[in-house]
């Protein structure tokens, strides 16, 4: 196969399905589109593709090579990724992923790098999903927890992020204010949906608190927060969320068991380029801050 032109047309239209959403993909024309599909099949004495009103379904023999067209596509990503991170110069974007929880904590971070590099486009990827440094999906992970061990990856400690217990003051109106830790399973909580989420504090709180107590459930922080907010019911927030409002009471003293390690992760074939180095340079100087 000596005309990769054709296969990577063949990917995007499996991938969006239609002529017109792979041409602007590609940015040629539609009839540049189909005189690559047409020539491959002909080359190959496959149909790739079945036709039909709504667009192009890839057939048996389109879906193997989509397979083959997917890991080089993956490959490129990886290597484009990697290239992106050479620069010499602080400019293009700069990627960081961690969880949204830990929103409050980085967002001034990276608002203040951006300021003090006018040439960077900050992306801050949040969520559950682990994104591929190996793919160049993001140049540095804040993670929590157990140190990564993924291959290839540089791990450093960074933090540790502590939780606190809390209620707002329209639910403390309405029911009071727990006597003690023994006093919890006469409360009413806002956690997680998911019962097998890793959290400590979420761990913990399905210890101690029967799950009929956790009335108000989501599977984001960030709506956790809001729920507790709202007077939904008792519930865990990070120490930079608790200094966002003061008006939150502490129900029950913090504990160090709540607590989760973080951790900066970068690829090896990023870590030592100016840019990464520069950010994790910056934000540990920031980390330094918070302890004091």
């Amino acid at each position: 196969m000596d005309n990769w032109d054709e296969i990577r047309t063949a990917f995007q239209v499996a991938r969006i399905g239609t002529v017109s959403g792979a041409a602007d993909a590609l940015g040629v024309h539609h009839a540049t589109v189909i005189r690559h599909i047409d020539a491959l099949e002909e080359r190959l004495g496959v149909k790739l593709f079945q036709r039909h009103a709504r667009g192009y379904t890839a057939t048996e023999a389109g879906q193997d090579l989509m397979q083959v067209a997917t890991a080089t596509d993956d490959q490129f990503t990886q290597l484009a990724g990697r290239i992106k991170g050479q620069g010499e110069g602080v400019s293009g974007d700069l990627v960081v992923t961690s969880l949204v929880m830990l929103s409050p904590m980085i967002a001034p971070v990276l608002a203040k790098f951006q300021q003090a590099h006018p040439e960077v486009t900050v992306r801050f990827l949040t969520g559950d999903r682990l994104f591929r440094l190996e793919y160049g999906e993001a140049h540095v992970a804040i993670r929590a927890g157990v140190a990564p061990d993924q291959p290839d990856n540089v791990v450093q400690p960074f933090t540790t992020q502590s939780v606190h217990l809390v209620a707002a003051p329209a639910y403390i109106e309405r029911h009071g204010k727990p006597n003690g830790p023994d006093d919890l399973t006469n409360h009413w909580f806002v956690g997680h949906d998911n019962k097998e989420s890793r959290a400590p504090f979420n761990r913990w709180l399905l210890e101690h608190v029967p799950h009929s107590r956790i009335i108000y459930r989501t599977t984001d922080n960030r709506a956790m927060v809001d729920g507790i907010l709202a007077g939904a019911g008792i519930g865990f927030v990070s120490s930079p969320e608790l200094k966002l409002h003061p008006e939150l009471v502490e129900v029950i003293p913090s504990q160090d068991n709540w607590s989760a390690a973080l951790w900066l992760v970068t690829h090896v074939d990023l870590h030592r380029t100016t840019k990464v180095q520069t950010f994790l340079k910056f934000l540990k100087e920031e980390a330094a801050v918070w302890a004091d």
